[in-house]
């Protein structure tokens, strides 16, 4: 009875010290907010009003997981998300049963144009493979019309660039580095690399930030680099470098990049030494020559008549200064940190973009000399069916590839606290990621999605996903009807020849 008495004593102590201290932080809180606080809201409603902060951060997650219909989320949402998850799990199926829950009369949707006759399966292929830089020292055969985007070691984990360089090896793909430099975690599976250059020229600089020819020298002569790519701009941020916040730099991510450690890293929003198309073209010849491997650009469009230029001096100087390949990065936004303004309403679409500038390369006679590869929001196999039905050569995709290691959307990439361990470098976060279970997933996706591009080809009546055109696509247009593709952009014939 006694023990009783005084385990009852002292709940009935800890539930006054409790209310003593909800109290007093009430009060406090009251004082701060009524005198102190610049929220108008909290000053006229102390205590309460901060309710209002912590329900509208609230709002994000009950809306993912129980209010918001499976094709309602920005920017990916739960139907397109599931695909991948499934897609990179291969004990899970991604068959479905009674219909279709796609809104087809959406404007912008892609319808593709089946056949009356497909291929027989003996009768079809996969995508035979494509040379780039056929004038190179080091030409590059690309196996695969599917690839992983840049990412850039800093902005993601050391788990998941192994965990990403080891699919891409089992995959047969490629990977791009992004513009945060080349680390051991790329190179240690044998997986091929495409090293980017963006434009603080992280791993290939010199002390003042130039391009180093003999960094560059060392970089080429890792035989996994296969290509480099020059970074004008991308989607997430036309007009403004990369952005790496200082508690994402680590000791060996600043040896890396050539960086001061635990400081913000800006890179700038242009390469110095290139003020118009003739230095850019001057860039990718002296890069290609130091390397002797493939050199390309890659850049989100602001017009399509913007580009024009390059290309006319592309035939003004003769077409074996072309870059070997030109990224289209959409302007709907990726991966890197950005300012809103830039990532919500600077750049063209890639939907647009695309299109027109495959237009313009056919235009030109370049289609054989320049390959065409398209980023932006393409990761199912409809987004890289349609993108070669509109020009493409490939398709390279990084949030794809994001959601295969299990990112769940948590549009956390920018604060090191991203709960699934791919964007930030805190240790405690990094042990949900593993590796070897990670890399079976990124092969399997890559497979997965290029096998039904595949089947969205044979069903058009095509052998090869290379021989899919512009009039094996429609696209539903405002008033709910659909047109092919051809009709909306008509593909031109090569009427300017190239020098």
């Amino acid at each position: 009875m006694e023990l009783i008495e005084r385990a009852l004593f002292i709940l009935q102590a800890l539930f006054v010290l409790t209310v003593g201290i909800v109290v007093g932080l009430g009060v406090i809180f009251f004082f701060i907010d009524r005198f102190k606080s610049p929220d108008a809201v909290r000053r006229n409603y102390p205590v309460l009003g901060r309710f209002r902060t912590l329900f509208t951060k609230l709002g994000e997650f009950f809306r993912q997981y129980f209010f918001a219909m499976d094709r309602e989320e920005y920017p990916f949402n739960r139907s397109q998300r599931d695909w991948v998850y499934h897609a990179s799990d291969d004990r899970i199926s991604n068959m479905i049963a009674f219909g279709s829950t796609r809104n087809i009369e959406l404007p912008g949707t892609a319808i593709f144009v089946n056949s009356a006759f497909p291929p027989l399966d003996e009768e079809a292929s996969a995508a035979a493979p494509l040379v780039i830089g056929p004038g190179a020292a080091q030409p590059y055969i690309a196996r695969s019309i599917f690839n992983i985007s840049g990412m850039s070691y800093g902005a993601i984990s050391k788990p998941a660039v192994r965990a990403l360089a080891g699919g891409a090896k089992k995959a047969g793909i490629w990977m791009n580095t992004g513009e945060g430099g080349l680390s051991s975690y790329h190179l240690e599976s044998g997986c091929d690399i495409v090293y980017q250059i963006g434009t603080a020229k992280y791993g290939v600089r010199d002390a003042k930030g130039n391009l180093d020819d003999e960094r560059l020298k060392k970089i080429a002569g890792h035989e996994q680099v296969k290509m480099f790519e020059i970074k004008l701009s991308q989607g997430a941020k036309p007009g403004k470098g990369g952005i790496l916040p200082g508690d994402k730099i680590t000791p060996e991510i600043a040896e890396i990049r050539g960086i001061p450690l635990g400081q913000d890293s800006f890179s700038p929003n242009r390469h110095a030494e290139v003020h118009d198309w003739d230095e850019l073209i001057d860039f990718v010849t002296r890069v290609r020559e130091v390397t002797g491997k493939p050199c390309g650009v890659k850049m989100c469009i602001g017009t399509a008549d913007g580009i024009r230029p390059f290309f006319d001096a592309v035939l003004r100087r003769g077409k074996d200064c072309a870059p070997d390949f030109i990224t289209i990065d959409g302007g709907e936004g990726g991966t890197g940190a950005a300012p809103a303004p830039l990532m919500d309403l600077v750049g063209m679409p890639i939907r647009e973009a695309l299109p027109r500038i495959a237009d313009i390369r056919a235009e030109y006679g370049l289609k054989n000399r320049i390959r065409l590869i398209a980023g932006a929001k393409l990761i199912t196999p409809a987004d890289v069916a349609w993108a070669l039905c509109a020009g493409a050569d490939f398709v390279v995709s990084a949030r794809g590839f994001m959601f295969a290691l299990g990112c769940i959307q948590a549009l956390k990439c920018n604060k090191n606290t991203c709960p699934t361990g791919i964007t930030t470098h805190k240790k405690d976060l990094q042990r949900g990621l593993v590796v070897a279970n990670k890399i079976e997933r990124v092969a399997t996706y890559a497979r997965v999605i290029t096998h039904e591009v595949e089947v969205i080809a044979h069903s058009c009546g095509v052998s090869d996903p290379r021989k899919l055109t512009r009039g094996h696509v429609r696209i539903v247009q405002p008033n709910g009807r659909s047109k092919r593709m051809d009709v909306l952009f008509p593909e031109p014939e090569e009427q300017i020849s190239a020098a």
